[in-house]
């Protein structure tokens, strides 16, 4: 039995860690990808979770699946492509350590996925099913991921989603935000940040989570406001828990997706359907996420920088 099971993306994040006279970046690789990330903190905190997804038949493809195994995350859902390569995700940092992208996915083995080529008894076997849009630029993996989403609905799993827009990627922007708002409608949790947000609809994330909860019909909307913490709300409560305040920041890379699994996992804690949770249960959920994910900011890549358990317990009682 698995606790999360997600389909999408699994990359290499080369990351700049200096850059020469004529502006050239000195590259290091971390092991990446939304769904990864995301799963990656769930195990961390002792869940059980599985990837669907593709990579290549390549070096890197191998050192990705060796992460996840290193990582607990069962791997046999991961699909090896001779075709195609393993996607490559280029990343640079302002001064503020914010990213930006760019990608060798032209097409990347991720894109690749086809819906006969997933292991159907692995989401019979979660109690969540998770998915991101980086799986909805292009096709065969835009339908797989259509088709994985409403097999999982027809079982009776609860649906997390976080759009993780990477505008680099789609090909149209008025489609980004179709394909967006598709997911929107297919969720039961929703992770978004407060930059999709103003993307979608140019809504504050209040009026994004109410927007959400109302007329796509989510039970759960958390809303990541990057320095400023994270807005929450379901139909019970609503509030804003802030991020830390006194970290040095490194690497923002995958602390999205980080925060993500981690808010999952406290909600599994407590046994409870989403839309039940009251406010003090909220704010130790969204309290411990950021606290995860400021954490991860002082270390650089995703998977290699989601912390321990106690370090972020140490950190929230402090």
């Amino acid at each position: 039995m698995y606790d999360v099971v997600a389909i999408g993306e699994l990359l290499i994040d080369f990351a700049c860690q200096q850059v020469d006279a004529d502006g050239y970046p000195t590259m290091a690789a971390h092991p990446g990808g939304a769904p990864a990330n995301f799963l990656a903190a769930l195990n961390k905190f002792g869940a059980k979770t599985a990837l669907l997804g593709k990579v290549g038949n390549d070096t890197f493809g191998n050192l990705l699946i060796g992460t996840l195994q290193k990582a607990g995350i069962d791997a046999k859902g991961v699909v090896k492509a001779d075709d195609v390569f393993t996607t490559l995700a280029f990343v640079t940092f302002d001064a503020a350590g914010d990213r930006s992208f760019a990608f060798a996915r032209k097409p990347g083995a991720d894109t690749q996925i086809r819906f006969e080529e997933l292991d159907l008894s692995m989401i019979d076997d979660a109690k969540v099913f998770h998915f991101g849009t980086l799986s909805l630029t292009d096709e065969p993996a835009r339908s797989a991921t259509y088709q994985a989403v409403a097999y999982a609905k027809k079982q009776g799993k609860l649906i997390t989603y976080d759009p993780n827009l990477r505008k680099p990627l789609w090909h149209d922007l008025r489609e980004a935000k179709m394909q967006i708002e598709w997911g929107l409608t297919q969720a039961d949790v929703v992770k978004i940040s407060d930059e999709e947000v103003e993307f979608l609809w140019n809504l504050s994330p209040e009026e994004g989570a109410e927007k959400i909860l109302k007329e796509f019909g989510a039970k759960l909307v958390f809303v990541t406001c990057g320095a400023k913490g994270c807005w929450y709300q379901n139909q019970n409560a609503c509030g804003i828990v802030p991020s830390l305040s006194d970290i040095k920041v490194i690497d923002t890379t995958g602390a999205g997706d980080i925060f993500g699994g981690s808010a999952v996992w406290k909600l599994l804690q407590t046994g409870k359907k989403p839309e039940e949770l009251g406010c003090k249960e909220l704010t130790e959920i969204v309290t411990f996420a950021c606290t995860a994910a400021g954490l991860s900011t002082t270390k650089p890549g995703g998977v290699s920088s989601i912390p321990e358990y106690d370090a972020v317990m140490k950190r929230m009682k402090q």
